[in-house]
């Protein structure tokens, strides 16, 4: 990832929320603290300003006991809060060292934070994805490198966990689809329908542009509009939810078929 100002992104003001996390990270785990990472789009190259979240993660040493982690709550709060927008984009979690070798169904709680909201909870499947992204491609803004301390994400526990992630979180939405109101979760179910699809037909993950680029060659025309309308959000708005709830459901057809 090339990098401005010495930062651990390309974008300054990135970085500012990003030290501002670790500092205050930090001062709250004191010894407990083994290392922050960044994932997501941050670490893929995907970035988009216009789109994008800070996707990160907290190596800790042990769980946490719960002062601390009533005290990363409330740090959490007072950076929205602040009124800084980036400090309003953090997502992410706080994950003892000893259990990132692989992710347990049924594990320990853990504190996450996920749009604006923080709480406690064993990580979803969806974090067999964030595993294998974060020891391949994550980029460190503090502590060792990952890649020795996670195992390698087999082929087909990529597909199982989009499996496990459109049974659970998409194919509700197709009997209640409140979720998808607005167009900037539209246009983020289209990227998303992409990467699964990738993901079920590869076996490996890639990052939204490279899925758009391949969703484009291999999906039928059909889909071509809609994609280029995501891709260009939200420079293009608009009502798309009823053709977005038809690629969920054809993307769970696929899933079907697997």
């Amino acid at each position: 990832m090339s990098r401005q100002g010495g930062g651990p992104t390309p974008y300054p003001y990135v970085n500012e929320v990003l030290q501002a996390l670790l500092a205050n990270v930090g001062a709250i785990l004191g010894e407990r603290f083994y290392g922050l990472y960044l994932y997501g789009s941050l670490a893929s190259g995907d970035f988009n300003p216009k789109r994008s979240d800070i996707d990160f993660l907290v190596v800790t040493e042990g769980l946490l006991p719960e002062e601390m982690i009533a005290a990363l709550g409330e740090m959490h709060a007072q950076m929205a809060g602040s009124g800084e927008k980036w400090a309003g984009k953090l997502e992410g979690a706080y994950v003892p060292r000893e259990l990132l070798r692989r992710v347990e169904p049924n594990g320990p709680e853990v504190p996450q934070i996920n749009e604006g909201k923080f709480f406690l909870a064993p990580l979803g499947s969806d974090w067999v994805i964030q595993y294998h992204i974060l020891r391949e491609y994550s980029a460190a803004v503090e502590g060792p490198s990952l890649r020795e301390l996670i195992e390698p994400v087999k082929p087909e526990a990529l597909r199982e966990a989009v499996v496990k992630v459109l049974d659970e979180w998409w194919e509700p939405m197709l009997s209640d689809d409140h979720w998808l109101e607005r167009s900037e979760y539209q246009a983020y179910a289209v990227l998303t329908m992409c990467r699964a699809l990738y993901t079920l037909q590869e076996g490996s993950i890639s990052s939204k542009a490279a899925a758009v680029r391949w969703a484009r060659n291999e999906l039928d025309e059909r889909w071509r509009g809609l994609i280029d309308w995501a891709e260009s959000w939200p420079q293009e708005q608009g009502d798309r939810l009823g053709e977005v709830l038809e690629m969920v459901g054809y993307t769970i057809a696929v899933r079907r078929t697997i």
